[in-house]
């Protein structure tokens, strides 16, 4: 998971938030209600909530329509990957490629034809990957290695499932 933004809420940004599931704050300066995309459409779709142990600080997670940062950006701050990596980035791009539904978005469209379809893919870019591998050509075993993981990473999905998940099976695995 990335972080987006900061922001401040009142009470009654944090219930519209809450009831609408658009991401709402309080501008302390204009003093009024705003919701991010409101003039961009560039809008945050709450997924969820969590409240820390003081409730001073609510982290919400969102899926972003568009840049998030005014600058065009995916997130307003400076490094735009996960501190997890790449692969988390490519994740999160994945669940809101298949989010906004594009025709024009691959992902979305390999998703929505259904898990079947998904398998295949991955079967398919796994047995391109060993053909590769047998070869000498160390750009191509990179593209379709690159290619494995990008088409796991939407099976996994249409699992409803999370890397994280596939993360925690190795290292319980890896407990004596």
């Amino acid at each position: 998971s990335t972080v987006l933004m900061l922001g401040y809420q009142n009470e009654q940004a944090f219930e519209k938030t809450i009831s609408q599931k658009r991401v709402r704050f309080y501008s302390r300066s204009k003093e009024r209600l705003w919701m991010k995309g409101e003039s961009s459409g560039n809008a945050l779709e709450m997924v969820s909530y969590h409240i820390d142990c003081d409730a001073d600080t609510i982290l919400i997670k969102a899926l972003p329509k568009g840049p998030v940062c005014h600058k065009g950006t995916q997130t307003c701050f400076k490094n735009n990957l996960s501190s997890k990596g790449s692969l988390y980035h490519l994740e999160d791009t994945i669940a809101q490629r298949i989010v906004e539904g594009s025709e024009a978005s691959y992902t979305s469209k390999l998703y929505n034809r259904g898990i079947n379809k998904v398998a295949q893919k991955v079967g398919e870019e796994a047995v391109e990957l060993v053909i590769e591998a047998k070869d000498d050509n160390e750009v191509l075993f990179k593209n379709e290695a690159a290619d494995l993981l990008y088409h796991f990473l939407i099976l996994l999905k249409a699992k409803d499932l999370k890397l994280e998940d596939i993360e925690q099976v190795l290292l319980d695995r890896s407990k004596p």
